[in-house]
């Protein structure tokens, strides 16, 4: 498409899907973040005074001092010879994963002012983007809101906040990429019904996947039952499940086995929805982006279920479970392409 011909926006969409880049780089920091256990490593935020790394070796060993005082350092690492080069490391990841939160923000907030005075948003478009706003500003509350609670007796965040942090951060995403393909298409195509409930189905379960992606990182689930397509012990659903939490609900949500169970059950049926709208859509005459939208969508969805199998066979070591994070994040940017296309 020539976006100078057919889109008078077109700076505005080339800013919207740089914040677009961004969250996508900032997702993959964080999965980075979380892999290599480096979440814990800054015990306060500042909004100006953290923004570049300790220049000095006395600010490094004040950090350093301040981060002793809190669990992570007291249970896990005093036993494991941990040194001040071992936690420049992680803090570096933990900085760098907040570094592109604040640079997200002047991204989105400096262009936005000058969008506005110059009258280049239109209402619709400044609605969307005041509350691309408030997520923003409740992504970085949930960011902490999470760190919070790995700081305090339990030197592990709650996988529940974690889940929160990172599926919002994927939401957040979506909705940003949705207001960009607002304005690169004004023209939507004839609504397929059809099609478009399907998507909607496949869309919520990619979120509920999403979820649980977060809790099985949160709750490490992925170091355990190694082993596919059963569990192990040549058991679909391992025992453990029914014995390990007082009742299935407390072990489908806090259960290391059966959080795990309810993420391999779901990839089944996530799949299966990309596989049904594939061959719905055959009996449709789509247009190019529809059909280029769900072929992509079935390409990206086997990808994502053999990186997820793939993952938990070699004990998710850390490029295999930072790729499953990234793919899954191109699979929400082509659902969330393929809903658009088939949307009024």
């Amino acid at each position: 498409m020539d976006l100078k011909k057919k889109t008078p926006n077109k700076p505005v969409i080339i800013w919207l899907l740089s914040g677009c880049v961004l969250l996508f780089i900032m997702v993959t920091v964080g999965g980075i973040t979380r892999l290599t256990n480096s979440g814990l490593s800054m015990t306060d935020w500042h909004l100006v005074t953290d923004t570049f790394l300790p220049l000095t070796d006395a600010k490094w060993e004040e950090a350093f001092e301040q981060y002793k005082k809190f669990p992570e350092y007291q249970k896990i690492n005093i036993h494991n010879d941990f040194q001040l080069s071992d936690y420049k490391f992680i803090y570096f990841w933990e900085w760098f994963h907040r570094f592109i939160g604040r640079i997200i923000g002047l991204v989105f907030l400096i262009p936005f002012f000058y969008f506005l005075y110059t009258k280049k948003l239109d209402t619709a478009t400044i609605q969307k983007c005041l509350v691309l706003l408030a997520m923003g500003a409740f992504q970085g509350f949930l960011g902490w809101f999470m760190v919070k609670s790995g700081l305090i007796d339990n030197p592990d965040v709650s996988h529940f906040r974690l889940a929160l942090h990172l599926t919002f951060a994927f939401i957040t995403f979506a909705y940003t990429f949705w207001v960009a393909l607002d304005l690169l298409y004004p023209d939507r195509n004839p609504a397929l019904t059809s099609l478009k409930k399907i998507a909607r189905y496949a869309l919520v379960f990619l979120i509920l996947q999403i979820i649980y992606g977060g809790f099985v990182a949160g709750l490490n689930a992925g170091l355990i039952h190694n082993h596919w397509p059963l569990m192990s012990d040549g058991q679909f659903i391992h025992d453990s499940v029914f014995i390990e939490q007082k009742n299935l609900l407390l072990s489908f949500t806090e259960g290391k086995s059966g959080v795990q169970f309810i993420h391999r059950t779901l990839a089944y049926i996530v799949v299966g929805f990309m596989v049904l709208l594939y061959f719905k859509s055959q009996k449709f005459d789509l247009n190019k982006q529809q059909a280029a939208g769900i072929k992509l969508l079935l390409l990206l969805v086997f990808a994502q279920f053999a990186l997820g199998v793939f993952t938990l066979l070699y004990q998710v070591p850390l490029w295999l479970g930072l790729a499953h994070q990234i793919n899954a994040f191109f699979l929400l940017s082509a659902m969330t392409f393929t809903l658009h296309r088939l949307s009024k």
